[in-house]
């Protein structure tokens, strides 16, 4: 760089060497994200809440989520989950289910009678 800032690391050097969150609230004002759309400033653990909501709503196990942050199945289940139960409710009501191309016919009778794949599976 031409002003000296740079230089080859040492092994003494820090990998951070600001604080994370310095570096954290850096980002947030030079993407203008300080604040949420409530006016509410916005924290590392604003993150760790937006990983936790948007995996749910995939439908990601919520034991793997629980083990991916560190923390139990029952404080997912009360403070994320909970608020999220109606998105949830109607994401799992709402999916397209593509159909089986694969059409199941039975063998009774003098000829073959079609069966549709649903009630094939009753």
């Amino acid at each position: 760089m031409a002003n000296g800032d740079w230089h080859e690391p040492r092994p003494i050097d820090l990998l951070f060497p600001k604080w994370p969150r310095d570096l954290f609230n850096a980002i947030l004002e030079e993407e203008k994200l300080r604040t949420d759309r409530d006016g509410r400033p916005r924290t590392a653990y604003s993150l760790r809440h937006t990983y936790i909501c948007l995996r749910l709503l995939e439908g990601a196990d919520i034991y793997q989520i629980a083990k991916n942050c560190r923390t139990s199945v029952e404080m997912i289940e009360k403070y994320y989950a909970a608020h999220l139960k109606t998105k949830l409710d109607a994401a799992a009501i709402n999916i397209m289910r593509p159909r089986p191309k694969n059409k199941t016919t039975s063998k009774k009778g003098p000829g073959r009678v079609e069966v549709s794949p649903l009630a094939a599976e009753m």
